[in-house]
């Protein structure tokens, strides 16, 4: 399998470009990818101008405490919403991407494995999307990595 940061380094560098010609900041609230998408944004050209930085909510404290989730649910659309606004607020944001899932090997919360919902918010228009990735867990994260850089890269567009 490649390195994850050269297969990531792509998308980042993309996600940079896009991000600087908008004139827009970047942030990430990451769950189930315990901070892997904020490593591969940190490493893409010029991170210190559009990079705000990320928050690695794992536990649902973080989530509900600090990010403001209100979702009964935090394997949810609505709790995806909710960590890309919540981000994007707490650290000054224009947009933000965020991820939260099952990564495996068992079911959680009545979700199967490899259940991920994400969601990106630019500018308070905001899209959130359900993958269902197979695979063990440290193949869900890598999955998921790959599916939150491409959402925050499309979302830049």
């Amino acid at each position: 399998m490649q390195d994850p940061a050269d297969e990531f380094a792509g998308l980042a560098a993309e996600v940079a470009r896009r991000a600087t010609a908008a004139g827009l900041t970047v942030a990430a609230a990451e769950s189930l990818t315990s901070g892997a998408i904020t490593n591969a944004l940190g490493a893409a050209p010029d991170a210190s101008e559009w990079l705000r930085g990320g928050v690695i909510a794992y536990a649902e404290e973080v989530k509900r405490d600090l990010l403001g989730v209100t979702a009964d649910d935090i394997t949810s659309a609505q709790c995806a919403r909710e960590l890309a606004t919540g981000v994007a607020r707490l650290l000054g944001a224009d947009a933000a991407v965020s991820v939260t899932g099952v990564g495996g090997p068992e079911p959680d919360d009545g979700e199967p494995a490899g259940s991920v919902y994400a969601a990106v918010a630019v500018r308070g228009d905001i899209r959130d999307v359900h993958f269902q990735f197979d695979g063990d867990p440290s193949e869900v994260v890598h999955a998921t990595v790959r599916a939150g850089l491409e959402l925050l890269r499309d979302a830049l567009a």
